[in-house]
């Protein structure tokens, strides 16, 4: 991988200066993640299965249920997916839950595996995809998603997966992994839209049929009212947009003291990437890129998880230096910036927003015009 251009020298240097930090991070969040330290968000989602399966409100407030105090914050963290999840998480009641939390995680670790090896088949080549992978061990999202419990990389994997698919116009299966995201995390809705709007119908609509189905079996199961439930809880979430992990535009309006703010600038960039995509017909993954990166923009609650849906971005844009800013800082330890809580109220829109501004800068660089590192002039387009 070293040759005499200065751009690649360049280039790897940034990449042992990332990988050696990334070292460090897993070393700072390894003992974090695999000490005692309760259930988190996998309690919430076993208790909301348990609900689900005995008729109850599956997004209430119950024992498992984590309660969130921090200086200045304090919330519950109850399931926010959508039904779907009620009737999945059943699964994970049917061991004790410290028993079914060792199990997933290990099946977490496996789909994260996965979907780095394939991106680092794809963008990384020798050296170079040793470094990007140890790079993306290191990622916050990744360490933070396994001390909560959460769900996120086996979507992750779909994700990379139809990103993949995408580029080989391989339409069908990608709309399908598409949809499958889509259905457990709408924000995600976005992908389908853009890619619609860019005049890529087939993936657009197959996700959107995929997600559709999968919604409609726990209208089936338990009844609209799940539905109600579900909405009147993501309604009255807001509180949790300034909690520091909270990457998207929301929680940055919410700590620079204009929390309403934040729902008028996601809408503003969803619609000028609407009338972008309709007006210029960008190709699949200058699409898709945009798509996943306003994903977690514009959603109102775009957690440090979700930054981990910006590998294959973050890789197809990496030529371009400013995304190895952005990489440094999405490696930033969870536990450094969540103590920024007990920091003034400016240090809490810097240091303790850096995720937030580390988004920003991605949408910036992926809207920016200009020549991206591709293996193959037929995955270029």
């Amino acid at each position: 991988m070293l040759d005499r251009d200065p751009a690649d020298m360049l280039r790897t240097v940034v990449m042992i200066m990332l990988a050696l930090f990334s070292i460090w991070a897993m070393a700072d969040e390894f003992g974090r993640v695999v000490s005692p330290h309760g259930l988190w968000d996998f309690g919430a989602f076993v208790a909301s299965g348990r609900a689900a399966a005995e008729g109850l409100d599956p997004y209430g407030i119950y024992p498992l249920t984590p309660h969130v105090v921090l200086p200045g914050f304090e919330a519950w963290n109850p399931n926010l997916n959508p039904p779907v999840s009620a009737l999945l998480f059943q699964l994970f009641d049917l061991a004790e839950p410290e028993r079914s939390l060792r199990a997933w995680l290990w099946i977490s670790v496996a789909c994260y595996a996965a979907a780095v090896l394939l991106l680092v088949r794809r963008y990384g080549e020798g050296v170079e995809g040793l470094l990007i992978a140890i790079w993306a061990f290191g990622l916050a999202g990744f360490w933070d998603t396994l001390f909560l419990g959460q769900i996120y990389l086996p979507l992750l994997l779909m994700a990379v997966g139809a990103w993949l698919l995408l580029e080989r116009k391989e339409l069908v299966w990608s709309g399908i992994l598409i949809g499958l995201v889509v259905s457990m995390k709408p924000n995600f809705l976005v992908w389908p839209v853009l890619l619609f709007l860019s005049g890529h119908r087939q993936p657009a609509l197959i996700s959107g049929i995929v997600a559709a189905l999968v919604s409609l079996v726990p209208l089936v199961i338990m009844g609209p009212e799940v539905y109600r439930q579900w909405l009147n809880l993501v309604a009255s979430d807001g509180e949790r947009a300034f909690f520091l992990t909270n990457a998207s535009l929301s929680g940055l309006a919410a700590r620079a003291g204009i929390p309403g703010a934040g729902v008028a600038l996601g809408a503003v960039l969803l619609l000028a990437l609407a009338a972008w995509a309709f007006r210029q017909r960008p190709g699949l993954v200058a699409a898709s890129s945009a798509a996943l990166v306003a994903s977690v923009l514009a959603s109102p609650l775009g957690w440090i998880h979700y930054t981990l849906f910006l590998l294959p971005v973050l890789l197809h844009h990496w030529t371009r230096w400013p995304m190895w800013v952005v990489g440094a800082l999405l490696v930033v330890p969870v536990p450094f910036v969540i103590d920024q809580f007990a920091s003034s109220n400016w240090v809490q829109l810097t240091l303790g927003s850096i995720y937030g501004w580390a988004v920003v800068l991605c949408m910036v660089v992926v809207m920016l015009p200009g020549r991206d590192r591709v293996r193959s002039a037929s995955l270029a387009r």
